[in-house]
Formats: C-alpha cells, sequence, structure tokens
C-alpha cells in the first residue's frame, strides 16, 4: 500500500471540495423550485416528478458507504476525479432528457457521482491537514452545507423562470470542468490499498437500510399513506441495526464502529444529528410561514428569508476565534440554546411585525446556526486518529444526509400536528399561521434537546484542534 502525502495544510484543495460540495448540494435542493415547469414539459403532474428528487436523495444516501471502500481500494484522487467526471456528465443526461422516467434514472447516477464527490473528498482534505490547522480546513468544508440551503430556491426559481429548468443542470458542465481540471492538479496521489477487500454483507444492509429510511422519510413528508411510511421506515431502521451487529463482529468490516468510543465524536454524531436535523427544517419552513401563513408573495417571502444567509456569511470571520476564545463546549452549548430562542421568536411572529425587526431575528438565527454549524464540524474529528478517519467521514457523512432528508419530513409531520391538535382560531389569517407557529416551538424543543450531549462534554474537549489553553 501507497503511503499517503504527509499532512500539509492547503486551502486550495480546501477550497476545490468545498466548491464540489456546494455545486452538489445546490443541485440537490434547487430543482423543486423547478417541480411546476419540469411536470408541464413531460405532461404530467408536479408531484409526481418528486420522483426524481427522491432518487437523487437516495442514490446519495447509499453511495456514501460504498465511497468508503472505493476510496481506501483505489485511492482518493481517483475516486474523487472519477465522481466528478460522473456527476458532471449525468448533469448533462439530465439536462437532455426526454421524459420523466430518463430523468429519474439519470437522477440517480448524479446523486451517485455526488455520494462519491463530498465524503471522499473531505476525506482528502482532513488526511492532508494537521490538528492544529484543522479550524482553518473546516471553515471552508462548512460553508456550503449553510448557504446551499437558503440560496437554492432563489437560483432554482431565478434560473427556472428566466432560462429554463434545464439550466438547473447545464451550469454544472463549466462548473464540473472547472473543478476536474483543478482536482487533477490539487488532490495528491496515493493511499490506494489493492488488497482491500469489500465488506459485502455490511454494505448490503447499510444501503438497504439508509434507502429504505430515507424512502420511509420522504413519504413521511409528502404525506403519503401513514402505514406503507412507517413500515419502509422500520425496515430501514432494522436493516441498519443489523448492518451495525454485522459489523461489530465481521473481521474487515466496512465501518469500524469503534470510533463511535472517541466521546467528541460520538457527541457529534448524536446530539449533533439532532442539530443538524433542526437547522435543516428551517429553511423549509420560514418560507411557508411568510407564504402560507402570512400571505406574503415568493419574492416578499424570499427577500426576508435571504437575512438567514446574511448571518451566515456576516458571523463566519467571527466563528474560529471565538472557538479558540472560549473552547468547543461552551460555544456548542451557547449557539444550541440561543438558536432555539430564535426559533422561538419566529413562532411568535406576526404579519404586521416591522419588517426590520423580522430581518434581525433572521440574522441572529443565522448567525448562531452558523457558529454552532462551524463547531461541530470541527470537534468531530479532534480526537479521531488517522485509521479511524475513514470511518468516522462515512459514518458522519451518512448522518449529514439523512439529517437533511429528516429535517424536512419532520418539519412537514409538525406542521401537519400542529393543523391537527390546535384548535382552530375565530380569525382566518391568525388560523393559517398557528401550524407554522406550532412547528418552530417545536424545534425549538428539538434544539435544546441536541445539547445535552454537548454540555456533558468535558470542558477542554478539542482543545488540540482550537487551540485553546487549559
Amino acid at each position: 500500500m501507497s503511503s499517503p502525502a504527509p499532512a500539509v495544510w492547503n486551502p486550495r484543495l480546501a477550497l476545490l471540495v468545498a466548491a464540489t460540495y456546494f455545486m452538489e448540494f445546490l443541485d440537490g435542493t434547487a430543482l423543486a423550485t423547478a417541480l411546476p415547469a419540469i411536470g408541464a414539459d413531460f405532461g404530467v403532474p408536479p408531484a409526481d416528478v418528486n420522483v426524481a428528487m427522491t432518487a437523487y436523495l437516495v442514490a446519495v444516501a447509499m453511495g456514501i458507504p460504498f465511497s468508503s471502500w472505493l476510496a481506501e481500494r483505489f485511492g482518493p484522487r481517483r475516486v474523487f476525479t472519477s465522481a466528478i467526471l460522473v456527476f458532471t456528465l449525468a448533469s448533462l443526461a439530465c439536462a437532455l432528457s426526454p421524459g420523466l422516467a430518463a430523468l429519474t434514472a439519470f437522477r440517480a447516477v448524479q446523486g451517485f457521482g455526488g455520494a462519491m464527490m463530498v465524503p471522499v473528498g473531505s476525506l482528502v482534505v482532513l488526511r492532508g491537514t494537521p490538528k492544529d490547522e484543522l479550524l482553518k480546513a473546516t471553515a471552508f468544508l462548512v460553508w456550503p452545507g449553510l448557504l446551499a440551503p437558503v440560496l437554492a430556491p432563489l437560483v432554482g426559481g431565478a434560473l427556472t423562470q428566466y432560462l429554463s429548468w434545464h439550466w438547473i443542470f447545464l451550469v454544472n458542465l463549466p462548473l464540473g470542468a472547472a473543478a476536474l481540471v483543478a482536482a487533477l492538479r490539487l488532490v495528491p496521489e496515493g493511499g490506494a490499498d489493492p488488497g482491500r477487500r469489500l465488506d459485502w454483507p455490511g454494505l448490503g444492509l447499510t444501503t438497504l437500510g439508509v434507502a429504505a429510511v430515507v424512502v420511509g422519510l420522504e413519504l413521511f413528508s409528502e404525506g403519503r399513506p401513514a402505514g406503507w411510511a412507517a413500515a419502509t421506515l422500520a425496515l430501514g431502521l432494522a436493516g441498519l441495526a443489523a448492518a451495525v451487529g454485522w459489523m461489530r463482529r465481521a473481521p474487515r468490516p466496512l465501518f469500524d464502529f469503534s470510533v463511535l468510543r472517541v466521546r467528541t465524536f460520538r457527541a457529534t454524531q448524536t446530539g449533533g444529528f439532532v442539530y443538524r436535523l433542526t437547522i435543516q427544517a428551517v429553511p423549509f419552513l420560514l418560507p411557508l410561514l411568510f407564504q402560507d401563513g402570512f400571505g406574503w408573495d415568493p419574492v416578499h417571502s424570499g427577500l426576508l428569508v435571504a437575512a438567514v444567509f446574511v448571518g451566515n456569511i456576516g458571523i463566519k470571520p467571527a466563528t474560529t476565534p471565538l472557538i479558540r476564545r472560549f473552547g468547543f463546549k461552551p460555544v456548542l452549548v451557547a449557539a444550541a440554546g440561543a438558536s432555539a430562542a430564535t426559533f422561538a421568536g419566529c413562532a411568535l411572529l406576526a404579519p404586521e411585525a416591522p419588517e426590520a425587526l423580522i430581518a434581525l431575528l433572521l440574522v441572529a438565527s443565522g448567525a448562531f446556526r452558523s457558529i454552532g454549524f462551524s463547531a461541530y464540524m470541527n470537534v468531530q474529528y479532534a480526537d479521531v486518529s488517522a485509521e479511524q478517519l475513514p470511518s468516522a467521514n462515512a459514518i458522519a457523512n451518512t448522518l449529514v444526509q439523512l439529517a437533511a432528508a429528516l429535517g424536512v419530513a419532520v418539519g412537514a409531520l409538525l406542521i401537519r400536528a400542529g393543523a391537527a391538535w390546535l384548535p382552530a382560531a375565530g380569525d382566518h389569517a391568525a388560523a393559517a399561521a398557528l401550524p407554522y407557529r406550532f412547528a418552530f416551538m417545536a424545534i425549538a424543543v428539538l434544539m435544546i434537546a441536541s445539547v445535552v450531549d454537548s454540555a456533558l462534554l468535558p470542558r477542554h474537549a478539542g482543545t488540540e484542534v482550537s487551540g485553546r489553553r487549559r
């Protein structure tokens, strides 16, 4: 087995991986705004087009566990560059699709390319970065996950309205070509293990479990029959439980679950999972509150939702100094508590509230969201050894995909629960907003629950990464 390159901080490589992450994340969510246009072109109801989005999510979730073995077997450079090529060519095929069946098939191929592109790229950056430079590296890797959910509706809507839905895919062609050229120049050789055998039972059980969980959550979020959704979700959870049981006994498992004994990593995959779930629900809930609850038009709503983006970006220069000054534990606890307060504030908003006050609340929400997200991204690998890194990276990326799917599904379920459980208000405008108020209060409670694991971390957790003195 060839030795990996020595750990040297390379900001250009981190920026390249962040750009591919942003491309994959944006493409995965922007299509939602184009469903009516695609349905009209293909002569099918817009709701039917959602199968293409589901195929993409399922392919991404199923491909991530496989990508971990591919990177070890063939080397991260070969797999990462191949993934960019697959994603880019599949984007072209999506744009040229003559019907919904073809679009769905090519979206699945595109999703598989994205599944290899993002976690393998992250692994390249993490392996090549010393622990004391990890804050800088993850500062690059964090922003796509924060910005893409906010920008996707705007980008997708603009491309669909002023050009056509095909351009959601066509814009990936020059971006993918540039990323491929940069990857061939920047990604180091090495790291391949030709003798690495694939844990087929572990892979089969994991992909079955992850796919069934994602499909079950999608069925719940789309309001499909609860029995089918619950059965699919139960199948997925059973598959994942069987996968964990198998891999704990296998001599060469797909994932090494001993990494969960690392206290900081375990906390970021439990409480951090709930944290990511809640922040993924917010970009879904806010436009619905403003448009369905308050009766505002999409432009009015979109301009205010963009305030979350301002908060995300505005606080970024201060995030690393905050972590270095106070340490991970206080930052995680404070960010979660403050985020919960902003969600409760969103639940109390009214259409007649001053827009400056609403914008200020959303800027604050985006800022605290960014601080917490960055802290979780940084501390999760703080105490993970180089040997455990591939398994840790694959587990973390799989749970990120599940959190993204679960965030939308939970948001949709909370809206329905609010509509079913809350008494109808006499005023029609007030009644329209009630389910969304309930949903925001519920995710505020979930956000508080996410902080339990962080509050139990040692006071000086992750100091090797944060650089904070004891």
